[in-house]
């Protein structure tokens, strides 16, 4: 008769110095592949912006009619050739280069969605938690933020309240509002969808939602770099290249 097994031991959680799995290869992909994508897109949207650099609300918007944003008071291009794609003023190029990578941006989206929903990554890294979104809880990560103390040990290898509201706000506000605005531009997708154009309230309101939900993926991406150089660009790159980070050590007498 054979003596049972003694109980397994738990292997110990991991601690400030150990090199660990942070980022799957799909989320990697996706990150880098979204990254180009919306950066082409920005571009070449802001050459098509500069055909016409005024925004509008309502259905129809021309030279004579008020806008609500007038970048043509600044000055006849109000963004430089070497932020746009083109280089050169194309609004036919510029559109050309815009819906090829829409679509790109669209297919890998939902590809994106779907993956982290079956997966549970969706609910369980990037959707806050009731508790996370406590008042006292939110003013703690602002104020850690502020003085840029950031997790350390097991604790950096989850994302905390500010990170989960920021990528899920990027995920599902931001880039389907960006896709669903453009689809609204598009005379034969008003022409399917006439209720999609009535959601929208109208062609130039569905263009200047496009612009600020434009606005906020920039405002993101500034954030997002200037976090990242924050927090150590050397581990946060390899994370994201190779899949391993080092975790931060854990602080002293943290509040």
């Amino acid at each position: 008769m054979t003596e049972a097994p003694a109980n397994p031991v738990s292997p110990p959680p991991p601690k400030g110095g150990d090199l660990v799995r942070r980022h799957s290869l799909v989320t990697r992909l996706w990150h880098w592949f979204n990254a180009v994508v919306v950066i082409v897109m920005l571009m070449s949207g802001l050459m098509i912006f500069n055909a016409h650099p005024r925004l509008y609300w309502g259905q129809y918007g021309a030279n004579s009619d008020p806008s609500w944003l007038d970048l043509g008071q600044l000055a006849a291009v109000p963004f430089p050739g070497w932020i746009t794609i083109p280089s050169q003023y194309s609004l036919a190029d510029a559109r050309l280069w815009h819906l090829g990578f829409a679509w790109l941006l669209a297919v890998s989206l939902l590809a994106y969605l779907g993956w982290a929903g079956l997966s549970g990554r969706l609910w369980r890294s990037l959707i806050p938690r009731p508790a996370e979104l406590r008042p006292a809880h939110l003013w703690h990560d602002i104020s850690q933020h502020a003085r840029l103390r950031f997790p350390g040990g097991a604790a950096a290898l989850s994302y905390n309240v500010l990170q989960k509201l920021a990528y899920a706000g990027v995920l599902l506000v931001l880039l389907p509002g960006i896709v669903l605005t453009g689809l609204g531009m598009s005379p034969a997708m008003d022409a399917a969808w006439p209720w999609l154009l009535d959601l929208l309230g109208g062609r130039q309101s569905a263009r200047s939602l496009h612009f600020v939900c434009a606005a906020g993926l920039v405002l993101f991406f500034l954030v997002h770099i200037a976090m990242v150089v924050l927090a150590g660009p050397f581990n946060e790159l390899r994370s994201m290249l190779s899949g391993w980070y080092r975790l931060p050590p854990e602080r002293e007498n943290a509040p």
